[in-house]
């Protein structure tokens, strides 16, 4: 057994090893130990075997894959996400990674769950490994502290040559050095709104999103902006995204009374979905009772049943978009390119009879 682990098993020495003690047990100086393990220097056969001979009975394991992750900066982008089970994140994330591939780099990818000083953290964290790019994907609940730091953030990439890009939620302002990869996420709305309005639907309700959200903000605006169009009042239902706030939502409408509305306009496709399990445990019937539209054309819209008409998001593209953005920021006249949504008709929306 190893003079160490003997130790550490018989209660001894369990201080972690460093690389000062790799180089007095193998009788080399500290650069010369760095150079071994960093594998970018020449050196003698006999010195390399000493220095991975004291590496293995040290144990210095957790600080050869440090060295190995702070080693990858150059040539990595730093993908930070507010999850990556949700459809939507992971088709901009697999866009990103296969245009960043294309690129020649490596994609490192951190989830946050839209906690502002977690993001913050991975920021900083990225800007001292020197990574080619950082990309926030998605929305956040900006407060004046959190901008302040993002923009601080975003300052120093660009003055170490690198670039902050933010994917899908709108930018810091024209004097701060951020691209902006997004989509007319307010545009897409509307459309949305405007399609059950055209269908003949008069009580049409907005269900889900996050107040303050940079997501969900614009999508009510938009929905708001259509009913506003044809003299009719906004029903908003918020608290959150997904499958299990749409379901609760509807099942606290029905169980208050007679449903408010003949059409939805959900904040999410998986919102939608939940909305359509609750309606159907009441006994209402989708698109003849409720009429329903999704947002963001996840791959499980198309298969649910009834198929859901929804607002499509590019999503791979804005991936690949934001890596162009990052790497070729010269190549694009404006830091911020906007890529365009449209409603993909399906199934879950009836006219009614005028």
């Amino acid at each position: 057994m190893p003079r160490r682990r003997a130790e550490q098993a018989a209660g001894g020495d369990d201080r972690r090893s460093t690389i000062r003690d790799v180089a007095t047990r193998a009788g080399v100086s500290v650069a010369t130990v760095s150079r071994v393990l960093a594998g970018n220097y020449p050196t003698a056969p006999a010195t390399r075997s000493r220095v991975l001979r004291a590496v293995k009975e040290l144990d210095y394991v957790v600080n050869v894959h440090a060295r190995a992750l702070a080693g990858v900066g150059q040539k990595t982008i730093a993908i930070l996400t507010r999850e990556v089970v949700t459809p939507f994140y992971a088709l901009v994330i697999q866009g990103a990674e296969q245009q960043a591939a294309q690129e020649g780099r490596l994609c490192l990818v951190c989830t946050t769950r839209s906690e502002p000083e977690r993001e913050l953290a991975y920021v900083k964290m990225m800007r001292e490994q020197g990574a080619d790019a950082v990309i926030i994907v998605g929305g956040v609940i900006e407060t004046p502290e959190y901008r302040r730091q993002l923009v601080h953030y975003a300052q120093a990439l660009n003055s170490a040559g690198s670039h902050l890009v933010l994917c899908g939620r709108p930018g810091l302002g024209d004097d701060v050095p951020a691209l902006v990869a997004h989509y007319d996420n307010e545009g897409g709305a509307y459309a949305a709104a405007s399609h059950v309005l055209s269908a003949g639907h008069e009580r049409v309700m907005f269900l889900g999103g996050i107040p303050e959200f940079t997501t969900s903000a614009p999508r009510i605006a938009g929905y708001q902006h259509a009913l506003a169009d044809r003299g009719l009042e906004p029903l908003v239902y918020q608290g959150s995204h997904g499958t299990a706030f749409g379901y609760a939502m509807i099942k606290e409408l029905l169980q208050n009374g007679p449903f408010p509305a003949t059409a939805i306009v959900a904040a999410d496709d998986a919102c939608a979905a939940g909305a359509i399990m609750a309606l159907r445990e009441d006994g209402l019937r989708v698109p003849e009772d409720v009429s329903i539209v999704g947002y963001d054309d996840v791959p499980m819209a198309a298969h649910m049943w009834p198929p859901l008409t929804t607002v499509h998001i590019p999503a791979e593209e804005l991936g690949r978009t934001a890596v162009r953005m990052a790497l070729h920021p010269t190549a694009i006249p404006h830091r911020e390119t906007i890529l365009g949504t449209h409603i993909v008709v399906r199934k879950s929306v009836l006219r009614r009879v005028q």
